[in-house]
């Protein structure tokens, strides 16, 4: 029914076929491989960051995957079949383009490439819903409405923090304050689920009130609030493989080593790092800079061993930096069998139990893959981590109870998968969220490079975190850091800054680019741009 997608073009075929245990060290530390630069990881951050470098005049460096795809976690999977007998292409992790671009104003870069590689997508139309409970067919269109005026009262709340310097709280009791606690209510706890936990893959206990609004309004207000959902049969991951196309002289590039995971990273040397990998004993690379694009997960696993171990304050900010799964549940049913409505795009089902087979997104539909028969439910959080230790069957049936629960009879499915990406060992996660009480400079300390070894990737950025662009962003900026130090600009390859005494109160002076903020929401008229956005949404 599936079949993972090792090679999405011809160009990453030919990647795969040169780069899969290619020989770089015989023996001993004197023959590792010599580079300028190793990064690690080829998805957007890493390309990303070897782009920045090769427009700075460093073409000298080498990038490295555990994977046998470029992309990380744009990955997508041949699922189910076509009239033609021809596998669908779902993405199973990165799926929409999260705002575009306002006018006059900022695009997303992101959206920019998108535009660039001619992805199909279409637009989410997120007021095209239908609403069930247990019992089925169920009208509580004005409990998400109130939610929408309850998020204006919130993100007020959240400017004002900003603003006034004052200390920060979870998203939940910026809930309560606002005049919001579902107390166990199926209906209001799905208002909530759709309005935050689909985007945060965390609950409002978990997330922080000020930079859950700065995440969602530095997107939205400085891109637009455009969801694209892309749909596209080359994959999501074709604008990254295309930049690397271009960024790479030939698909034969020595400088990219897929199917390798790298494990070891020793700098105690302070002249150079060096970089191996258990899994080939002969795999050794010896680099004057590191750039390392690992997930959070990843970095919270322990997997890769760094000589000398981190400092106190880099692992108090990996560890207190969360990892959030979002888990897409994939069905094909006979397209002559379909039983929900081909128009809408989403069906929210109110459970008992909170975030249980929230939210059906249909993919027969005359915008995606009509007379597809294709339609997926999302979990999150600690659903995504209960599921992930059923098995496929368990799951299969759990949500298919569900759906007899809002349509009644219905027929089996032809096709069925979802991803693990919790147990994936290379992320561990789908994407990152902050906490409460995780501080500018706390976070600041997540991105601060240590010597040689630096660090890139969506939970670096403190505006973007959880989104592309964050990975984008952060990409460049340390690809550019790490040139300008091999160039000799001391000013610009500077090490960032770090705060290995954390303080409980953040200055005002101290959000700024030095710390990673890059977008100055204090100029959003807060209470205003999103509820604005979100009563628009229910406005049929």
């Amino acid at each position: 029914m599936l079949r993972f997608n090792a090679c999405l073009t011809g160009f990453l075929c030919l990647f795969v076929h040169v780069a899969y245990g290619k020989k770089i060290r015989d023996v001993g530390e004197n023959q590792c491989r010599k580079t300028k630069v190793a990064i690690l990881g080829a998805g957007v951050a890493g390309i990303t960051a070897a782009q920045a470098l090769k427009e700075d005049g460093i073409a000298d460096f080498v990038i490295v995957d555990s994977n046998s795809h470029i992309g990380g976690r744009l990955y997508p999977a041949d699922f189910g079949k076509s009239p033609g007998g021809i596998p669908y292409r779902v993405e199973q992790g990165a799926n929409w383009v999260h705002g575009t671009v306002t006018t006059p104003g900022a695009m997303n870069p992101i959206y920019t490439l998108a535009q660039k590689y001619n992805l199909t997508y279409q637009l989410s139309n997120l007021t095209s819903l239908e609403t069930y409970t247990h019992d089925g067919p169920s009208d509580y269109w004005h409990v998400l409405e109130h939610f929408e005026t309850i998020w204006e009262k919130v993100e007020s709340d959240a400017g004002a923090i900003l603003v006034d310097n004052l200390q920060d709280r979870s998203l939940r009791a910026g809930l309560r304050r606002a005049g919001w606690d579902p107390k166990g209510d199926p209906i209001k706890l799905l208002a909530e689920w759709y309005a935050v936990e689909s985007e945060l893959a965390h609950t409002a206990e978990e997330s922080s009130q000020l930079f859950s609004v700065i995440a969602f309004n530095s997107t939205e207000y400085q891109f637009s609030e455009h969801n694209l959902f892309i749909t596209d049969q080359r994959g999501f991951g074709t604008f990254i493989i295309g930049e690397a196309k271009e960024l790479l002289s030939s698909y034969n590039d020595t400088r990219l080593y897929l199917n390798t995971t790298i494990d070891s990273i020793d700098s105690t040397d302070e002249s150079k790092v060096l970089i191996r990998s258990s899994q080939n004993p002969s795999f050794c690379l010896e680099a004057e800079q590191v750039i390392t694009t690992f997930s959070l997960g990843v970095l919270q696993s322990r997997d890769v061993q760094f000589e000398p171990d981190f400092p106190e304050w880099k692992w108090t900010a990996i560890d207190t930096m969360q990892m959030g799964i979002y888990t897409k549940i994939f069905f094909q049913f006979n397209p002559n069998e379909t039983f929900w409505d081909k128009s809408t795009e989403f069906f929210l089902y109110a459970s008992k139990t909170r975030g249980y087979y929230p939210v059906w997104q249909s993919l027969d539909h005359p915008l995606f893959h009509p007379g597809s028969g294709l339609i997926f439910a999302t979990v999150v959080g600690d659903q995504s981590r209960r599921i992930e230790r059923l098995t496929d069957e368990e799951v299969k049936q759990e949500a298919l109870e569900v759906l007899r629960n809002m349509f009644g009879t219905i027929p089996e499915p032809t096709a069925f998968y979802f991803p693990r990406w919790g147990m994936t060992p290379w992320a561990y996660g789908s994407f990152s969220n902050m906490p409460p009480g995780m501080t500018l400079e706390n976070h600041q300390n997540l991105r601060a490079n240590i010597g040689r070894v630096w660090f890139a990737g969506e939970h670096v950025s403190v505006n973007y975190f959880g989104f592309l662009q964050g990975a984008y962003f952060e990409g460049k900026k340390i690809g550019q850091r790490v040139a300008a130090r091999l160039n000799g600009d001391e000013v610009k390859g500077r090490d960032l800054v770090r705060y290995e005494t954390l303080k409980s109160t953040t200055e005002k002076n101290e959000y700024n680019e030095d710390n990673g903020w890059d977008y100055d929401t204090t100029r959003i008229p807060y209470g205003m741009m999103r509820g604005r956005r979100l009563k628009k949404r229910f406005v049929i």
